[in-house]
Order: C-alpha cells, then structure tokens, then sequence
C-alpha cells in the first residue's frame, strides 16, 4: 500500500509540473540589469521589406511594403520585453540623430495595441519614434517567425535588407552608427 501511495504522489507531482509549463511565463517586470545581447546578422542581407499593414494608435496605417526612398530601421518590440524596454531610448536618440535621413518605425507586438503602447510612449517621453501596431504579428511571421523580441531589421532606400539584430542592442553604439551609415550612405549615392 505505500507503494501505491508513493507512486501516486509521484505522478501526482509530475502532473503538477507538467501542467506549470502550460501556463504562460509572467511579463518580465524591468530592464534593470538586462544586457544588451544582440549580434549583427547580414545571412538575409537582400531579402525585401515585408509587405504588412500597420495601424497607428489613431488608426492611421502604414503599409511597410510601399516604404522606399529612405532607409529604414523596423523593430519589432513589445512593452513587456525587457530587453526591448532597455533598447527603446537607443532607438529614440538614433532616429533623432538620423533624422531626415532614416526613418525608424516601431511596430509593437502587443496583442493589447494602444492599450499599452500609448501610456508607455508617454512614460518614457520619446521624442522621435513613431508607435507603429502589429497586433496580428504580421512582420513577426515575415520576417521568418521565430518570434524574439526585439528583432530589429535595418534596409537601404531600396527596401533590401542590410542586416538584422535578435535580441537588445546599444542603437547609440559606434558598431550601429556604422551599420545605420552604411545604410545612409548607399541611399545618398
């Protein structure tokens, strides 16, 4: 008999585990000492810029695939990502440095949209980011569908890929100033 109890209280344990893995992981609470890891990645240098419908919180949108003439730098974030929290101030001082020479959309993965993009954009004062909604994840699936977050994407004027970061990264570094020029610079020859 306690045997019968003991394995019942051992598949009674793993049953409870199992379930635990289920259930969603909790939002991450802060980027706090959250490091920036993200690697340049150039291996879908030339791929096209994903054609998606994007919707700003007043319900103005923007079709990604018409975009051309200016390079452009997409990231995919969400509020609840720390990393993406840590790199948002980055991405803000690049598109003010870059300005009228980049153009840097954030496109929100928030199923939740407005909801949360517009307190946090008020929270943190951003002053040259525009707050893009991709609540279906359109570009996410696009853009090969692994979904890590922040994924941020750099094109030249003619919508070709130059290169790619998955996972946080310093935009206001000398390695991205580099990259983002390098951009820049083919769209002014």
């Amino acid at each position: 008999m306690s045997v019968r109890l003991s394995l019942t209280l051992v598949l009674s344990a793993a049953l409870l585990a199992a379930c635990s893995k289920e259930e969603p992981a909790p939002p991450q609470e802060q980027a706090g000492g959250q490091t920036l890891t993200g690697k340049i990645d150039r291996s879908h240098a030339g791929d096209l810029l994903p054609a998606a419908a994007l919707s700003d919180p007043t319900g103005k949108t923007l079709n990604t695939g018409a975009l051309s003439g200016k390079p452009v730098l997409l990231n995919l974030w969400a509020t609840w990502c720390a990393p993406c929290v840590k790199e948002m101030p980055t991405l803000d001082a690049l598109a003010g440095e870059y300005d009228g020479k980049l153009r840097v959309l954030t496109a929100s993965q928030d199923l939740e949209g407005a909801s949360k993009v517009v307190p946090f954009f008020a929270d943190k004062k951003f002053a040259h980011l525009e707050p893009w909604l991709d609540r279906e994840n359109a570009l996410s699936t696009a853009l090969g569908g692994d979904g890590v977050l922040p994924t941020t994407v750099l094109y030249d004027a003619g919508g070709q890929e130059v290169a790619r970061v998955v996972g946080g990264f310093d935009w206001e570094s000398p390695e991205a100033k580099a990259l983002v020029d390098e951009a820049v610079g083919a769209s002014a020859s």
